[in-house]
């Protein structure tokens, strides 16, 4: 079973949502490890659009390693000059 799957590990992630709603930070930095650990991409967008720079960095780390070309652009457009340099090295390359 994955973790994705497992019902315990989505009570866990939807009780530090609930704790991150509340503005705990802790519980921010404990979602983006595990969304980090999963490779969710989704919530760490859903994190960073909160203003959360970590989760932005870690999104921008993830999206470099997956060659997501899409959503560092995504990024970039939103004025995130860091994936703005990424996407212009991947390019590069």
């Amino acid at each position: 079973m994955t973790t994705e799957s497992n019902p315990s590990f989505q009570s866990d992630v939807a009780a530090l949502r609930e704790r991150v709603d509340r503005g705990d930070a802790d519980a921010a930095d404990e979602l983006i490890e595990l969304a980090t650990e999963q490779s969710d991409m989704g919530e760490l967008r859903r994190l960073a659009e909160t203003g959360n720079s970590t989760a932005t960095d870690q999104l921008i780390e993830l999206a470099a390693e997956q060659g997501d070309l899409a959503e560092l652009r995504r990024l970039a457009d939103q004025g995130n000059t860091t994936a703005a340099e990424v996407l212009d090295e991947l390019l590069d390359e």
